[in-house]
């Protein structure tokens, strides 16, 4: 969910010469660039799914950003600051991927504010522990590494050329908080207690990243046919449990899932059911923290509105100058 889309009632109703060589350059792995003609059910998926993931970079930063003053050294302070700045910089990039499709950024940050938006599940969780920042890393942004690398290869080029740098700064996250849960793991016994504390909490939200079930999917063949995606939520669900249970195994640490098997006959790790509830109920709006995370989007917005006037104000200078 970080970055796949979210089911929608969209479906393309272009029949024309046009949708047929448009579909014929995404069939030849060519790149659909903002000038060229596409169908308005593409632009539209592509505005949800774009803004979506913007929305989310964006919220993404909250959970962590509480945690900079409370880091247990200089180094780590620095490294979650760094970090947070770059979830800032994802949506960044993310939002002016999402302009050249026409929308203005300040329709969809009135999206964020008013509540109309969907952005990632996951960042409605809250930290309640140092190993919380590291669990998020190892799980969280290595989930969404498994989401992002292909879209790399979306048919949409502002799209993927932005996800290029996303993905190796989401890959440093990715180190980042492993290093924390084995340093957490390698040291007394309450620490490792608090590690196993975070897994417990953060697995099974982490596996709802993924999106809902394929069976839930209604249009995701023709998401797949444009190659906006280029693999179901489920592929991707399992090939992250594959990488990332033999990871927590290597911690010491266990898996709050009963079922959790390795099937020797596929070499897949099998997991039992999720709460499919839950997910639909955080996307609803009644997660542990949806209301704090949005009021907190709300006044940083009111709270750098001062920034913007000034900037608004300085380029009128500059333009006035010229």
């Amino acid at each position: 969910m970080y970055s796949q889309a979210l089911n929608t009632e969209e479906a393309s109703s272009d029949i024309s010469p046009d949708a047929d060589r448009f579909q014929a350059c995404i069939d030849d792995e060519q790149r659909i660039e903002p000038n060229d003609w596409m169908p308005d059910a593409y632009r539209r998926t592509l505005i949800r799914q774009i803004s979506q993931h913007a929305h989310s970079e964006v919220v993404g930063m909250l959970p962590e950003g509480n945690w900079i003053t409370r880091a247990p050294s200089l180094r780590r302070k620095a490294a979650l600051l760094a970090k947070v700045q770059d979830e800032g910089g994802h949506g960044l990039y993310l939002y002016s991927a999402a302009e050249t499709l026409g929308v203005s950024r300040e329709d969809l940050q009135d999206q964020l504010l008013s509540g109309r938006a969907k952005y990632s599940s996951i960042f409605n969780y809250p930290t309640l522990s140092w190993a919380d920042i590291g669990t998020i890393g190892w799980l969280v942004d290595g989930a969404a590494i498994m989401n992002q690398i292909p879209l790399c290869r979306c048919s949409y080029g502002p799209y993927a050329r932005a996800m290029i740098r996303v993905c190796r700064e989401e890959s440093f996250h990715q180190r980042q908080g492993y290093e924390i849960m084995l340093t957490l793991c390698q040291g007394t016994t309450e620490q490792k207690a608090m590690a196993q504390d975070a897994l417990n909490r953060w697995w099974w939200p982490c596996l709802m990243m993924f999106g809902p079930p394929d069976t839930d999917s209604q249009h995701s063949d023709t998401s797949m046919r444009w190659k906006i995606k280029r693999f179901t939520n489920d592929a991707l669900r399992q090939k992250f449990v594959d990488a990332t249970v033999p990871q927590g195994h290597f911690l010491g640490l266990n898996f709050p899932d009963p079922d959790l098997r390795l099937d020797d006959a596929s070499g897949h790790w099998q997991f039992g059911a999720i709460d499919w509830a839950e997910f639909r109920a955080v996307l609803a709006g009644n997660g542990p923290c949806n209301r704090e995370r949005l009021e907190a989007r709300r006044k940083a917005h009111a709270d750098g509105a001062w920034v913007r006037e000034a900037a608004l104000a300085y380029a009128a200078k500059q333009r006035i100058a010229a």
